[in-house]
């Protein structure tokens, strides 16, 4: 057998990015060997692969990118109680100390201490096979697809953006950023009870899915040269808030990151809201708007990552409560791994969420 995986070094040029052959280990203690059946695209993985790195974390050797993962379980090794061979698992990609005052606290996604796959010097899951930990390994039932199964960890990211939100039923809701953490925001928004939402973009391709995706929703198209605190009025427009400031979003959810949509989504929530911190941006922002969040008491949060969120996305995706799979736009077969990059990080390809999937049917 010939397993593959798709390596970068840490200069991050294209000349270092290649396809290439990866060992296969064999599970220790408390660990599986799993066959990643297929893996999802962030835009992470794009920033490490065309830069070699994200803010402070650094790609400084060879590193398999990928963390978005569902596959099947071949090998357990010894210590292993929760699963066995052929059992279908979605993979927590982080996996932390548990030996940290964080981690004591429950609040393992702070820990400094974790291994988190695709981020050197851990190797991630675009290659066929993979060991990790059991006890980050959840199962999934028959009727959530591996297509379905790796968009738990976006999922997740959102979750977890949610109810540091503590977003509630019939009260207005804005999401920045129309791209794949943006959509799943709004699905799981409208699921849960959020109305009117509405969801800005710069693209207008993308909030046009975004309408046939979520209907119910409006939608808002960024435009660069307007300040940010005149695109906030237009947006509480759109709730109605020009009648009333009580109907401007009482919920931010902002998930691209960008220091412009950050200070908009400041001045569009009403006084006493929350704008949540989803995506990732800049090392600094210099020019958040510091004396209005302090007048208006924006309660502006952040997350990192996700903590014990994996039963819960499971339970939306098989009970029907969210539906993801219209995300999927583009797939590969692992050994088109790296054209699958290139379509990701190419804007001009009209992709949502790329993904990798193997369906060699192999067996160690």
């Amino acid at each position: 057998m010939a397993p593959a995986a798709n390596g970068i070094n840490g200069n991050g040029t294209a000349a270092s990015n290649r396809l290439s052959q990866a060992p296969v280990h064999e599970p220790g203690s408390g660990e599986a060997l799993i066959h990643i059946k297929a893996t999802g695209i962030c835009g992470s993985d794009i920033h490490f692969w065309k830069s070699g790195r994200i803010g402070s974390l650094v790609v400084e050797g060879d590193c398999i990118l990928g963390h978005e993962a569902a596959g099947i379980v071949l090998q357990c090794g010894p210590g292993v109680a929760n699963l066995a061979p052929g059992d279908r698992v979605a993979i927590e990609p982080g996996v932390p100390c548990e030996k940290c005052f964080l981690c004591m606290e429950g609040r393992y996604n702070l820990c400094e201490d974790v291994q988190f796959a695709g981020v050197y010097p851990y190797h991630g899951t675009i290659q066929r096979y993979k060991v990790h930990p059991a006890k980050w390994l959840h199962k999934i039932p028959s009727n959530v697809t591996y297509a379905e199964a790796a968009l738990l960890e976006p999922l997740s990211v959102v979750l977890h953006g949610i109810e540091t939100a503590r977003l509630s039923l019939g009260h207005p809701t804005l999401i920045c950023g129309a791209g794949p953490i943006g959509l799943i925001a709004l699905a799981a928004a409208r699921a849960s009870g959020a109305h009117p939402i509405v969801i800005t973009d710069l693209e207008a391709k993308r909030l046009e899915f975004a309408k046939s995706y979520v209907p119910s929703c409006l939608t808002y198209q960024v435009r660069p040269s307007v300040e940010p605190e005149q695109q906030a009025r237009e947006i509480r427009r759109l709730f109605g808030a020009e009648r009333d400031p009580y109907f401007a979003p009482r919920t931010v959810l902002e998930c691209t990151g960008v220091e412009s949509s950050v200070v908009t989504g400041c001045f569009a929530a009403r006084r006493g809201g929350s704008v949540v911190v989803i995506g990732v941006g800049k090392n600094v922002m210099n020019n958040l708007p510091f004396m209005h969040i302090s007048l208006a008491e924006i309660n502006l949060k952040f997350i990192n990552r996700y903590r014990d969120t994996w039963p819960a996305g499971i339970a939306c995706l098989s009970g029907g409560i969210l539906s993801l799979k219209e995300l999927v736009s583009h797939t590969f077969p692992l050994e088109d791994a790296t054209k699958a990059m290139s379509v990701c990080s190419d804007r001009s390809s009209g992709s949502i969420k790329v993904q990798i999937v193997d369906e060699v049917d192999e067996i160690l």
